[in-house]
């Protein structure tokens, strides 16, 4: 069990990050078309996980909007937004805000996903939620790089994920 915070609030996470190092969990998701996928819709590429409670919140979009300039940058990398928001939610926002270079992927089905990545709030607030969380997988699905984000409301490291995927990050610049 680890520990992040909202709003500065303890809050409790079930199950421990993939370790780096260690081979990714196996992940069922539900994309726009309604469709579950697995990482092997990926194989052969480097994949960015950006994990979120809700689309619907500011820091979220905020990450997907960033992430997503990135994406349009560096096709051979996917990036994978992951939430508990219905697809057609996610749909919506990236109409609205053009998102068109990140793969939006829902938890819908698959309640064990954030059990399996230690990702699911287990109480407060959002419980039954996922915490924010941002882990780099190589092609063969190793995980690369991690973080657990400590306060939920905050961003995640951007520099040193996409470091992991091999994104050069100038001294001095900011996501």
């Amino acid at each position: 069990m680890g520990q992040v915070t909202f709003k500065g609030n303890p809050v409790s996470t079930y199950g421990a990050v993939p370790e780096i190092g260690g081979r990714a969990p196996e992940l069922k998701l539900t994309n726009e078309a309604l469709v579950d996928v697995s990482l092997g819709e990926w194989s052969g590429r480097k994949k960015l996980l950006s994990i979120f409670p809700s689309i619907d919140t500011g820091v979220c979009a905020l990450s997907t909007k960033k992430l997503n300039d990135y994406a349009k940058q560096h096709e051979d990398v996917v990036m994978l937004m992951i939430s508990a928001d219905l697809p057609f939610a996610q749909q919506r926002f990236c109409g609205n805000e053009g998102i068109e270079n990140v793969v939006m992927l829902s938890t819908m089905r698959n309640k064990n996903f954030s059990r399996d990545y230690g990702v699911l709030l287990e109480d407060g607030p959002m419980a039954g939620l996922t915490a924010r969380a941002i882990m780099v997988l190589d092609e063969n699905n190793t995980v690369i790089y991690t973080e657990l984000v400590d306060e939920i409301t905050s961003e995640p490291n951007y520099v040193d994920a996409l470091r992991g995927l091999g994104i050069t990050v100038e001294p001095g610049e900011t996501l």
